[in-house]
């Protein structure tokens, strides 16, 4: 039997009870590649990934439900284990919340599973580090298969400048060189814990461990790196972007669709199943 929440139900001042709610995580997978991005927009008719999980969860919880997510992916950007909470005044099984939802989601959205958490869970705030994938298809021939699941270059990249390139990006820095000039983040400040450059035949995967990360900094990343990597600069470059603390110094910001939002850690003590690390046709 599902373990019910730490809430219980509270007495008013009228004598009356009134049912606190469950709260519950849950794993969501997206392809982007139609949405502008995760959070709900201003303008109504913008389709956004949020939106459309409210929506469905909505239905499967009989009232308004609305949900906080681990890291707000931009638009066209996807996700194979973005980790979500909200509150809901019903409870139902976890096979209820992935079958049903699923049932009411586009066949790009899908809920890979569902956990109800202590009322102490935050999607957001309870994050350890996040970890991000940006896939990188090195072929003179454009590709017909999965055009918005890669970023293409026709373009030889070099993997080993590359690498060299990475380790002046890990640690704690100010990344100002490295994130969109409109990023909202009080502080340029990150630390990237880990930071691989690796081949698989003709995809190029940058696979990044941070803290938490700022608006476009994996996709600058990219942008600088793909720079370095066809020969156009050297891997020194990296660092002297990110030591000039100036977003103009730092290049084109690359393509959203091959990037990938991966994992997202948290306290053991919260015991959630953990990431297979995707998108699932890599290795």
């Amino acid at each position: 039997m599902t373990e019910k929440s730490s809430i219980e139900p509270q007495g008013s001042e009228t004598g009356a009870i009134s049912i606190a709610p469950y709260r519950y995580a849950l794993c969501v997978e997206y392809s982007g590649a139609e949405y502008r991005g995760w959070q709900i927009q201003r303008e109504g008719d913008v389709p956004s990934i949020q939106a459309t999980v409210e929506k469905a969860l909505s239905k499967i919880a009989n009232a308004p439900v609305s949900v906080i997510c681990a890291g707000r992916t931009d638009a066209r950007v996807n996700a194979t284990y973005q980790i979500i909470h909200f509150d809901s005044p019903v409870r139902r099984d976890e096979r209820a919340w992935v079958m049903g939802t699923n049932t009411n989601l586009p066949d790009d959205i899908a809920i890979q599973w569902a956990k109800q958490v202590p009322e102490s869970f935050h999607a957001r705030f309870s994050a350890l580090e996040r970890r991000y994938r940006y896939l990188i298809y090195s072929n003179p021939v454009k590709p017909a298969i999965l055009p918005k699941g890669i970023t293409w270059t026709y373009k030889e990249m070099d993997v080993a400048r590359m690498q060299e390139a990475v380790k002046h990006l890990v640690g704690e820095h100010d990344f100002t060189s490295y994130r969109a000039v409109g990023c909202q983040a009080h502080s340029p400040v990150r630390t990237v814990k880990e930071f691989n450059v690796y081949r698989e035949g003709r995809l190029v995967i940058l696979d990044v461990r941070a803290n938490a990360f700022l608006h476009h900094m994996i996709r600058n990343f990219a942008g600088v790196l793909m720079t370095i990597g066809c020969g156009e600069a050297e891997p020194i470059w990296a660092k002297e972007v990110l030591d000039a603390r100036d977003r103009r110094q730092g290049g084109v910001t690359a393509p959203p669709f091959g990037l990938y939002f991966v994992d997202a850690k948290y306290p053991e003590e919260f015991d959630l199943p953990k990431s297979q690390i995707g998108p699932y046709f890599l290795a």
